[in-house]
């Protein structure tokens, strides 16, 4: 599967930017997309995830209730719309895809070395 994240940029404190993930390559009916997040100096972490079948969502603790992840089924296509933003969510965000397991938990979900396929990021910078 080849990822190829979009949509990033500068935006002020309580603007909004929208993700694009577009998944090429293979059917992606039984994977798992995610979006993970990295920031300087910091370790790669969970922001949501979306399971194509089923339609199964998760998000991040610090994310809830501000970023709404979606998908365009005609367009193979996983987007992260992000609002309220604030500065801590500046970071090169990463879309990842991983098939989906009934035999894994919903925490293995979270964890960024249990993805195969990784887009190449795309910076957000929240400015104050």
């Amino acid at each position: 599967v080849q990822l190829q994240a979009s949509g990033g940029g500068l935006v002020q404190a309580g603007g909004s930017l929208r993700l694009s993930c577009a998944a090429s390559g293979r059917p992606v009916g039984n994977y798992v997309m995610g979006w993970f997040r990295q920031a300087p100096g910091k370790e790669r972490e969970f922001v949501s995830r979306f399971a194509w079948s089923g339609g199964t969502t998760d998000y991040a603790e610090s994310v809830k209730g501000r970023f709404i992840i979606s998908r365009d089924n005609s367009k193979n296509t996983v987007y992260l719309q992000m609002n309220s933003l604030k500065p801590e969510d500046t970071a090169v965000y990463y879309c990842a895809a991983r098939q989906f397991s009934p035999f894994s938990g919903s925490s293995e979900y979270v964890r960024p070395g249990n993805y195969v396929y990784w887009g190449q990021g795309t910076q957000v910078t929240v400015s104050s």
